[in-house]
């Protein structure tokens, strides 16, 4: 039941930060140099949340008609989804998008959000969207068990979602002259490609830590799962 209300609560906590950003949140052109092109769907942060949002969602759905047993004779597809979408995408990316957006906060705000913001931006909205994505999703590693994918399956949705977000933002950086972030107008490309190779790395650094906490607080789980699934392989 713990469990259950901790999903919805999840739930419609980064659901309503997703309405609110999207229907309240208006900053007008003269207070930002970042073009309205892609509205919201153009910021990771943005992204992030409603991914947030499906898998508290999906995972509400599956403490419901699914299963949370660490070795089900059948495992649902829902607990199948849930444990991929966690694995590839929810906690790299809540985590990436959490640390690197309070680290460069912390050496110049101006950099990922000016302070003209706040006026459009109210404080409890940012800290839905860039600190409780953490907290949640560090209190779902360990409340809840999921078996990792083949590392070859999770890593390749990751990459595929990242390379596919850095594609949308030279796409709206090519068709409008304006970048998504601050950040992004004091580099030069050279030093810009190492920016998105060592963000790269970096998500991939937070998957491997997702999967070797898992692997560590669920040790027994995961020993059990992979038995289980040496026998039915005989």
């Amino acid at each position: 039941m713990l469990k259950m209300l901790f999903h919805l609560v999840g739930a419609l906590q980064f659901f309503y930060g997703c309405y609110y950003d999207y229907t309240y949140v208006k900053v007008p052109s003269t207070a930002t140099t970042v073009t309205s092109f892609g509205g919201k769907f153009k910021y990771l942060t943005y992204l992030n949340a409603m991914l947030q949002t499906l898998y508290f969602t999906v995972a509400l759905i599956n403490d419901i008609v699914g299963s949370n047993e660490s070795t089900p004779s059948n495992k649902p597809l829902i607990r199948r989804f849930k444990d991929l979408l966690f694995s590839a995408l929810a906690f790299p990316l809540s985590m990436f998008v959490g640390i690197t957006f309070w680290g460069i906060y912390a050496v110049d705000r101006e950099l990922i959000l000016p302070k003209m913001m706040d006026e459009f931006f109210p404080t409890w909205l940012n800290h839905v969207m860039h600190s409780n994505i953490v907290i949640f999703t560090i209190i779902e590693l360990t409340t809840s068990f999921r078996m990792y994918p083949r590392r070859k399956i999770g890593l390749s949705v990751l990459t595929t979602f990242m390379l596919f977000y850095v594609v949308w933002i030279h796409v709206i950086y090519f068709k409008t002259g304006s970048w998504v972030y601050p950040i992004l107008y004091v580099l030069n490309w050279p030093v810009r490609i190492f920016f998105y190779l060592f963000s790269l790395g970096f998500v991939f650094g937070l998957y491997t830590l997702g999967e070797t906490l898992n692997r560590s607080i669920w040790s027994k789980e995961v020993e059990s799962t992979v038995k289980s699934g040496k026998k039915k392989a005989k």
